[in-house]
């Protein structure tokens, strides 16, 4: 009796242990886990994930209707599109892009490449945003909406980027901003010599629901602004999928007259 006694306490003893064991492994396992899912959960965004960010909010279709229909006297309702053109052997995304009257997409009053990179280490910003002109210009008209093997390839964008007309130094929004970047060119501007004007300025937020808020404004010798809108950015929201409805193809804002177009938004090459 002795004997068995004994016995069956030592296979209890090392059941336990074999049990403490177990336990103190999973518990390893579910700390070890926990760690690398955290670090997954808060890796520092790197600067070219920053870089594609903007360059995806860039892209697409957008309106500024909303904000015509609130304020028809100074916006109209423009169409925004933007799309990927080529990449860069340093990575950086070439996007086109152009602006036109909504009742005329096809006719698109401003057209340009995005140049979208991320900032030098050396800079205290996030993402570089730089505008060119486009060297011929009449053929990227609605590159965005044509099929891909009928507009000009990567290696042909990238042989037409023409002129610099802008930089704009992007950061980070703080947190519990509307916005996920937002940014300005230098307060003295870049040069600009359309309707009077000596040069121009540059701000631009990108918000959560990939909404572009993009002000654009001339300014003269003495100070004074000679042509973009004046009251505050436009508001480029993404496309809405229904189809717009024929009271909307008739609405005051979409037929621009031309007393109000210097005033409101810069018409220029």
């Amino acid at each position: 009796m002795g004997t068995g006694s004994g016995s069956g306490s030592d296979s209890d003893s090392s059941a336990n242990g074999w049990g403490r064991a177990r336990g103190l492994v999973l518990k390893t396992l579910v700390v070890i886990g926990g760690a690398v899912l955290l670090k997954r959960l808060t890796r520092s965004t790197t600067r070219w994930d920053h870089a594609r960010i903007v360059a995806g909010s860039l892209a697409g279709e957008k309106y500024s209707r909303d904000q015509a229909a609130r304020d028809p006297d100074n916006y109209f309702n423009l169409r925004w599109l933007s799309c990927p053109a080529a990449e860069m052997v340093d990575g950086s995304k070439v996007l086109y892009a152009e602006q036109a009257f909504w009742r005329t997409p096809n006719k698109p009053f401003r057209q340009r490449f995005f140049m979208v990179k991320p900032c030098a280490k050396e800079m205290k910003c996030d993402v570089e945003l730089t505008t060119y002109a486009i060297r011929d210009a009449e053929e990227y008209k609605n590159y965005c909406d044509r099929p891909k093997d009928q507009r000009p390839q990567p290696e042909e964008v990238i042989g037409d980027i023409g002129e610099h007309l802008t930089t704009i130094y992007l950061n980070r929004c703080e947190r519990g901003k509307r916005c996920l970047y937002e940014g300005s060119t230098p307060l003295d501007g870049f040069p600009n010599y359309w309707n009077g004007a000596t040069y121009c300025t540059s701000e631009l937020s990108v918000l959560k629901n990939n909404e572009i808020h993009a002000w654009d404004r001339g300014y003269d010798d003495d100070g004074n602004q000679v042509w973009g809108a004046k009251g505050g950015p436009y508001e480029f929201k993404p496309a809405p999928s229904p189809a717009l409805s024929s009271v909307d193809l008739f609405s005051p804002f979409n037929f621009p007259p031309q007393s109000r177009i210097e005033g409101s938004f810069v018409l220029q090459d």
